[in-house]
């Protein structure tokens, strides 16, 4: 009789790879492996051989050669002497900056669409329902051009601002809206100024913590405790008395008219403000359906349950509703936010230089390095998917449902 502990039972056997239920699904998964390798080598060693016929090799040499043209808007300094890697760090950042600058407006205008359809205010849930109909089923495209076009048609250019006293012509004295973009005041940073900054940063991570102790202690205990005074008291004091008690060492540059257009201050260019508007409104239609979905995943009874206590209703969605929810609506949020990331590649339709526009279109047309130029911007768009969707995949994990 054969028992458990025979060593002919318990012996491995090639056999066992196919008939044993234990390996079998490894041995699939290891062959389609290695099919799958033979065949990228065979792409591979085919791309090269055409290449070498062709007299062509891949090479990332281009890079160091200077660029040649200039950049409308860029964070860091650049000029067209340059090199292709320099200008394709001013398009990695100029793309991260309005993905970034569109995740949160999209957020913030889906949270609200999304609470706002679902109103007992039939007029309110009506215009939010005719918005996310409207927004999510013509291209974003479209509403890129749309509102760049509306920019440069409807808003005047900078010399209308001419006059004896251009500053009365600007809103509040402070902002120039005009075809070429928006002219802001931009602060300038004294000697001491970076204690203010540390204090602001410090007051922000100590309104965020006592904020949870408040959602904690009336968790653990049903005290309330307030929350919006004492945050914006947290958030505003100490950075004002840092800034005083250090000399006011942060001042504003405001936008001036200077010849034929503003100087001073700084400009956020026309194509940046229609892609960021157009890839919020239309993503933020996609996130409010998500935030819709979630809430209504939660049961009626939370809701009921939570009145019944005396929460009022605002209170009753923000520590109830919404937290619950976020476990619906944060996996196709992570979707949504690499939609957004991806969709920025529209810029090239504006004339915002993103990393397509520059790496991908300049200079790929420059050089003639198409395949390395595809290569990087594969590599970009493939590193920067892979990042949002581990930030967020951590932080989903953090609100999903722990079981005991």
């Amino acid at each position: 009789m054969t028992t458990l502990s025979d060593p002919q039972q318990g012996s491995f056997r090639l056999s066992m790879l196919l008939n044993d239920t234990r390996y079998r699904s490894y041995t699939f998964q290891f062959v389609a492996l290695l099919l799958l390798i033979a065949l990228m080598a065979f792409l591979g060693i085919n791309l090269m051989r055409n290449l070498a016929e062709a007299g062509l090799n891949i090479s990332y040499g281009f890079l160091g050669v200077p660029a040649g043209y200039d950049i409308n808007q860029s964070l860091i300094d650049y000029s067209s002497q340059d090199s292709n890697l320099r200008a394709a760090m001013v398009g990695i950042i100029n793309t991260l900056l309005v993905a970034f600058l569109a995740c949160v407006t999209a957020t913030i205008l889906g949270v609200l669409a999304g609470v706002a359809r679902l109103s007992k205010n039939w007029l309110v849930s009506k215009l939010m329902a005719v918005y996310v109909e409207i927004f999510r089923n013509i291209p974003v495209l479209i509403w890129i051009l749309m509102i760049y076009t509306l920019m440069t048609a409807v808003l005047p250019s900078p010399s209308a601002f001419r006059g004896d006293d251009p500053a009365s012509s600007m809103f509040l004295g402070a902002f120039a809206f005009t075809n070429r973009g928006v002219y802001i005041p931009w602060p300038v940073w004294g000697p001491g100024s970076m204690f203010v900054v540390a204090t602001f940063v410090l007051s922000i991570i100590a309104a965020i913590a006592y904020r949870r102790y408040a959602v904690k202690l009336l968790f653990d205990t049903g005290k309330l405790l307030p929350r919006a005074w004492p945050t914006a008291a947290i958030l505003i004091l100490p950075t004002l008395l840092a800034f005083f008690i250090l000399g006011r060492p942060v001042s504003l540059d405001y936008p001036a008219l200077a010849g034929f257009n503003f100087g001073g201050g700084l400009q956020i260019g026309a194509p940046l403000i229609a892609l960021w508007l157009a890839l919020s409104v239309y993503t933020g239609a996609f996130i409010a359906e998500n935030v819709r979905a979630g809430i209504q995943a939660i049961s009626r009874g939370q809701t009921e349950a939570a009145s019944s206590l005396g929460l009022r209703p605002k209170r009753v969605m923000n520590l109830v509703v919404l937290p619950q929810a976020l476990r619906v609506i944060i996996p196709p949020l992570i979707s949504q936010y690499l939609n957004i990331t991806k969709n920025s590649s529209l810029a090239i339709a504006v004339g915002y230089a993103d990393i397509t526009a520059t790496l991908g279109g300049i200079t790929l047309n420059q050089t003639g390095r198409a395949i390395e130029c595809v290569l990087l911007l594969m590599l970009f768009y493939l590193t920067i998917s892979l990042s949002i969707s581990a930030i967020m995949n951590v932080y989903n994990t953090s609100v999903s449902l722990k079981e005991r």
